[in-house]
């Protein structure tokens, strides 16, 4: 994929026609217990650019807590200004986020729908810079790059970015350069209506209804155009859990869109180019289940059988192995900062958080890609986010109309004072399980420095400290929300 995007990387949708008349649009900013965000989300949905007479904003809540009068204040303060904004409520959470935007589609008025989610913050000219390219009559979906509101507020964060940047800038723009399925990534995308309703609409019997819909939409004949010149800017989760959590939904949606479409993909009629790629694209979330099962049940023989070969034959054998199985990886994450001109020294600076992350999921993904082979249904668990923006100067100076209320809300975000009551709790299995794996590594150290096989000790050292931190953030965590409950009952 880098090698590919090196001779793609200028790579651009041909400039579109443009609307002789502006077509209408309508926003979507699906929200569930959003209450730090959701002011700003509606804000800036408010701030964008287009006729008003031709733009609907409906703000879709599913929330059980404060943040529905949050929304009605700020929905009834803009209604008074004329802008064409809804509050559209249920009475149940059925469908989770897919059944709210099925919802609301009864109400949209919009020949185009664009979708944000609450975290997220478009710039005022987003949607004149890109309706024009839905002229051509076969694109359904336009989907922009994102970017990062709070990049920079802690390594954790930085990590995400690098991970998200090299699936954006490099794999998404290898996809549509190469003429290959593209998916919508959830938020910061538009789509036509009929194309939506031509796929068989939003469904909720996958957790990634949008990797769901990209699929079912493109085999129906239809074309997802993907932007990278054009960017929306997205909070990323600032706790480990919550980072896991939310790559726990991705993870096990994939393998259920894998489960619903893999078949469906290899009987239509389209290119074998297309049906092997999608086999790759919808199979990737196995990987790590597959390294987990290579690490915990075939590591040790393999140590035991190396005993009979000298050092320097466990080398020809295992350095070639292992820069296929991590080096090409690693290509990929660092490329994908290439592509967008960040430092290069910096993303190779990354790689040891890189690793480490790549063995804080490990066991989180593979669990998920396990609950989706086995067929246990899950809820969609909303991401907790907490407003912060971290030191992003650019966007705080685009702030600079914020309303009072606004101003005070960002205020108390740059002041780095993120609200905690939003927390992400994780089955107490799986922080079992993860804590007992930390034992496994400390007893393979161990034994592999008795035995003198030197050269396993740094893996397993990376493998115990990996987990240590994954295992500890969790029974943070867990004592936490413990605590919680247990003062909720007293």
């Amino acid at each position: 994929m880098a090698f590919r995007w090196y001779f793609n990387r200028n790579y651009k949708p041909k400039n579109p026609e443009f609307f002789s008349d502006l077509p209408p649009i309508t926003i979507q900013i699906p929200i569930y217990n959003e209450k730090f965000v959701a002011a700003r989300s509606i804000k800036a949905a408010c701030n964008i650019h287009y006729p008003k007479d031709k733009l609907q904003i409906q703000i879709v809540d599913d929330s059980n807590d404060n943040t529905s009068s949050i929304i009605a204040d700020h929905v009834a303060a803009f209604q008074a200004e004329g802008f064409d904004i809804q509050h559209v409520q249920r009475s149940n959470r059925s469908g989770y986020k897919a059944g709210g935007l099925k919802n609301a589609m009864q109400y949209t008025t919009g020949e185009f729908i664009a979708i944000f989610d609450a975290d997220f913050v478009p710039t005022p000219e987003l949607l004149l810079e890109t309706i024009h390219y839905f002229t051509d009559p076969k694109i359904g979906m336009l989907q922009f790059r994102w970017e990062h509101l709070n990049r920079q507020s802690s390594k954790l964060t930085e990590t995400q970015a690098i991970l998200l940047d090299a699936h954006f800038a490099l794999e998404q723009q290898v996809r549509a350069a190469s003429d290959l399925f593209l998916n919508f990534n959830g938020t910061a995308g538009m789509w036509r209506s009929a194309t939506i309703i031509d796929a068989g609409h939003w469904s909720a019997d996958t957790l990634t209804e949008d990797l769901d819909l990209s699929y079912r939409a493109q085999l129906r004949g239809w074309k997802m155009c993907y932007l990278n010149h054009v960017s929306c800017a997205g909070e990323i989760p600032t706790d480990l859990n919550a980072f896991k959590s939310q790559q726990h939904r991705w993870a096990k949606g994939g393998i259920e869109v894998m489960k619903k479409m893999l078949l469906k993909v290899w009987s239509t009629p389209v290119s074998i180019k297309h049906k092997l790629e999608s086999t790759f694209h919808l199979t990737n979330n196995l990987a790590y289940l597959f390294m987990l099962v290579d690490t915990i049940f075939f590591l040790i023989p393999a140590i035991v059988i190396r005993d009979h070969y000298s050092i320097s034959q466990h080398l020809m054998l295992d350095i070639p192995l292992l820069i296929a199985a991590s080096g090409g990886h690693l290509i990929y994450l660092i490329t994908g900062q290439v592509a967008l001109n960040h430092s290069l020294s910096s993303a190779l600076c990354s790689v040891p958080r890189l690793l480490l992350v790549g063995i804080e999921l490990a066991f989180n993904n593979a669990s998920a890609a396990l609950e989706a082979l086995m067929s246990k249904r899950s809820p969609f668990v909303r991401t907790p986010k907490n407003g912060d923006i971290g030191i992003n100067k650019e966007f705080n100076n685009s702030q600079t109309q914020l309303s009072e209320l606004n101003k005070n809300q960002l205020d108390s975000v740059t002041a780095h004072q993120p609200a905690k009551q939003y927390r992400t709790s994780i089955p107490s299995i799986r922080v079992y399980i993860e804590s007992s794996l930390v034992f496994v590594y400390l007893l393979l150290f161990i034994w592999a420095a008795q035995n003198q096989h030197y050269y396993i000790l740094p893996f397993a050292l990376f493998l115990m400290l990996g987990f240590s931190r994954t295992a500890s953030a969790n029974l943070r965590d867990y004592f936490s929300n413990k605590n919680m409950a247990d003062k909720q009952v007293g």
